[in-house]
């Protein structure tokens, strides 16, 4: 515009600008400022990038479409699982399985959600992780805010393999590069970030206590994870990289524990004890406040919007809350309230309490079989043009965005309803019960739903009505300089979609293209696409809605931007250093 290419870029910016400030300075509640961000755009696609109206509106549906199947999708049953959890007593068993492996809330962040996260991204991905991963949190005794904010945090390292390796598979369509290339090269990056995260994690829950008494378990967990990544995506099948990254890990953490335990127990009360005196309690009380409300000790434990459940109790040993925030902590790693335990429950009580988990393993597992695989998609799959929309991209080609791939039998929410029916038999509800109680889910989730919509809507109009790539542009013309940028457009890409896979199929081409000018690796550009991208997804706004709605804090995205964005950028900073030293002569080996 006004033959400006930075003029351009920084006008094509404004609608992402706006929505961040709005939602971090204003605190204005996550639906409106997405709306408004939605509304911004699409003047401007219509006014400077000269979008026809028609098209632009067709591209807003297509957007919330998509936001519905098969990201809302994914998110209402998974939601919806842990909902039929609450509504039986196998949710408080849930607790006193998940605290029995250890009282340390520290310790079960690293299980939880890092470990067991990373198992749950490479079989579905699209926030399922973590919407699954707080609410176990919750069950074990953490504090809402905080299971939200671990969980997001922990879905990072992952995210580049998650989902059966979609990103890099969608890396490779969009560049030509050979798949083995893209996973080995992502494969040298992100088993770093996945070294600090779990330090992060620990850090989060109990301050610089946390990290002072749990950094050989943390190191120990970031280490194994980033090692079998490497392995995996380098040696392996790139498809399989986290479910093996996972499994190591897990068994690392377990075998660490048995030689090894922290000299203070921060249990699920917020209980601290010396690991040799697991009989001395202590008190105090502690609120946490999320926006306007004030969330104290009843019903920590408790499902979201579900009043005090089972789940408030059962902290081993029975003690009232200390804070779990010492030495500069956040001060609210665990619920508060006085509980009691019968200790660790029958192998029959346990697999009872772990059941749904283990049916969304296995239901996913059998689906990704090969013949399995192709039978449910030759049953339930439709691919269509989205109506009123004739775009062609920069290649001349037209754009893949409005192409629409209906995998209904197989999409990952359709399978997380499997799990939920499977589930209720289980555990035998009523099927008028279950119908109830998914009813509560969607009304939980109404607002969610429409601020998801509004994102996804706001993501379409810009990426098809060209300020996506015209920002893309922007940063490819920096030269050499690039190399420092191009990270920052994989987080640009991953904060805006909420996807890896969406955001390398976004700007996977222009990364090798700008990488071809400049003269640096195509493999180490589009590679640095996924792996920067990735420390955008906790600050994508469907993301953190549907954390906030996994905790029953709906309207608490705001906080969660401003506690997690620090986190992200410094991630972000780190990998780039590294990205940059990759395209040197220092770290320049690393490339395939």
């Amino acid at each position: 515009m006004a033959g400006s290419l930075a003029l351009s870029a920084i006008l094509a910016a404004l609608p992402l600008l706006i929505l961040f400030v709005l939602l971090g300075v204003f605190r204005m509640k996550a639906y409106q400022a997405a709306l408004i961000s939605l509304a911004l755009s699409i003047i401007l696609a219509v006014v400077g990038w000269k979008m026809p109206v028609g098209q632009v509106l067709s591209a807003t549906g297509l957007g919330a479409f998509y936001a519905i199947f098969p990201i809302l999708w994914i998110l209402i049953n998974a939601l919806w699982i842990y909902k039929l959890t609450v509504a039986t007593p196998w949710f408080e068993v849930l607790g006193r399985t998940i605290r029995s492996i250890s009282d340390d809330l520290r310790i079960l962040s690293i299980l939880i959600a890092f470990c067991f996260g990373a198992l749950l991204e490479s079989l579905a991905g699209f926030g399922a992780p973590v919407a699954i991963a707080a609410a176990m949190l919750m069950a074990a005794g953490m504090k809402p805010l905080k299971s939200a904010m671990v969980a997001l945090l922990a879905n990072t390292a992952p995210v580049a393999f998650g989902a059966m390796a979609a990103p890099i598979i969608a890396l490779n369509g969009v560049t030509g590069i050979p798949l083995q290339e893209l996973s080995s090269m992502t494969g040298r990056q992100t088993p770093f970030i996945a070294l600090v995260v779990p330090l992060i994690l620990v850090f989060l829950v109990d301050g610089k206590r946390g990290l002072r008494q749990t950094w050989p378990v943390a190191l120990v967990a970031g280490a194994a994870f980033g090692l079998a990544q490497f392995a995996a995506s380098n040696f392996f099948i790139v498809e399989l990289t986290d479910v093996v990254a996972a499994v190591v890990t897990v068994v690392a953490v377990l075998l660490m524990l048995r030689v090894w335990q922290p000299s203070e127990i921060i249990g699920m009360t917020g209980e601290t004890r010396e690991a040799e005196k697991a009989g001395e309690t202590a008190s105090v009380s502690e609120t946490e406040s999320v926006g306007t409300d004030t969330l104290t000790g009843a019903g920590r434990g408790s499902a979201p919007g579900a009043g005090t459940s089972a789940a408030s109790g059962g902290a081993a040993g029975g003690a009232t809350a200390v804070g779990a925030g010492a030495d500069g902590g956040e001060g609210d790693g665990a619920a508060s309230g006085t509980t009691s335990s019968t200790g660790r429950p029958s192998g029959h009580d346990v697999w009872m309490a772990i059941a749904p988990y283990l049916v969304i393993i296995v239901v996913f597992s059998i689906a990704q079989v090969p013949v399995v695989k192709t039978w449910l998609t030759s049953i339930g799959s439709t691919t269509f043009l989205w109506p009123g929309l004739d775009v062609t991209g920069n290649n001349g080609k037209p754009a893949a965005a409005q192409t629409l791939r209906f995998d209904h039998i197989r999409a990952t929410g359709t399978l997380l309803l499997f799990s939920g029916i499977i589930t209720m038999v289980l555990y035998r509800i009523a099927a008028g019960r279950g119908v109830r109680v998914y009813g509560e889910t969607l009304k939980q989730l109404r607002w969610t739903i429409l601020t998801v919509c509004s994102v996804l809507a706001l993501s379409f109009v810009m990426n098809l009505s060209g300020q996506t790539t015209t920002l893309g542009v922007a940063l490819a013309s920096a030269g050499s300089f690039f190399a420092l940028l191009s990270p920052l457009l994989g987080w640009i890409g991953v904060a805006l979609t909420g996807s890896d896979t969406s955001s390398n199929s976004l700007f996977g081409a222009l990364q090798v293209a700008a990488a071809n000018e400049t003269g640096l690796s195509p493999t180490l550009m589009a590679a640095a696409n996924s792996s920067a991208g990735v420390m955008g997804k906790m600050l994508s706004l469907q993301n953190l809605a549907i954390a906030s709605a996994a905790v029953g804090l709906e309207g608490a995205e705001g906080t969660l931007l401003r506690k997690l964005i620090g986190w992200s950028l410094g991630l972000l900073a780190f990998i780039t250093v590294l990205i940059w030293l990759q395209s040197t002569s220092i770290l320049g080996w690393m490339v395939p």
